[in-house]
């Protein structure tokens, strides 16, 4: 298990520096492994370095694509996220920290309800990622996300300018029909700041570095 200070969802690219020598390995481990697959899951109180520290227990498995490794010990990796897991039991941390886990599937009913408001996140979401952009901020590439509600909502929930406690909670999401409106209320905030911004910016145009020539 690999605790961080920050939320994987499914279908996020999660690269990491391996450093500490309880986390190296942990990682000669996996990838010895067959499916070179870890646990991570969120540091709720806590620092990432050093242990001692209290963790959710609903995480994500993650499976390794890329490795580098240095001559002192150190790994360079990609992963991505694959499916949600939840923490049954944490065990000791000795030589790293490990727990028993079981799956945690999203529901598989996805009916015309939940397709029909899938669709209308994606058109908000493109509409903020737009907005951001043309206010200045550096929203990446804008990809085009899935068109399965159940993989596009963690899809949104990613790429979208939310708290990491409010992306936990969207993974944490018992279900599909749970998460679409908790993920229509962050979009409909981020997407109203936005649009005062892009007011305000449009009503006073001025560039500050045009005030001393």
């Amino acid at each position: 298990m690999f605790p961080l200070g920050s939320v994987l969802l499914p279908s996020m690219v999660l690269p990491l520096h391996i450093f500490e020598p309880r986390y190296q390995a942990m990682i000669e481990v996996v990838m010895a492994s067959e499916d070179r697959s870890f646990g991570v899951v969120l540091i709720e109180r806590g620092h990432e370095v050093g242990g001692d520290d209290q963790r959710v227990n609903v995480g994500t498995l993650a499976r390794v694509l890329e490795t580098e490794r240095a001559d002192d010990g150190r790994w360079g990796l990609i992963s991505v996220g694959v499916e949600r897991i939840r923490v049954d039991d944490w065990l000791t941390d000795d030589p790293y920290p490990r727990a028993m886990v079981s799956d945690f599937p999203d529901s598989s009913d996805v009916g015309p309800d939940e397709v029909s408001a899938h669709r209308e996140l994606l058109k908000q979401h493109r509409r903020l990622l737009g907005l951001s952009s043309e206010l200045g901020y550096d929203v990446g590439p804008i990809q085009e996300l899935s068109e399965d509600p159940v993989l596009g909502s963690f899809q949104i929930a990613a790429t979208a300018p939310i708290s990491v406690y409010d992306r936990y909670q969207l993974l944490a999401a018992p279900t599909l029909a749970e998460r679409l409106p908790m993920l229509a209320e962050h979009l409909e905030s981020a997407l109203a700041l936005a649009q005062m911004e892009m007011e305000q910016a449009i009503n006073d145009p001025s560039d500050p570095s045009d005030e001393d020539r």
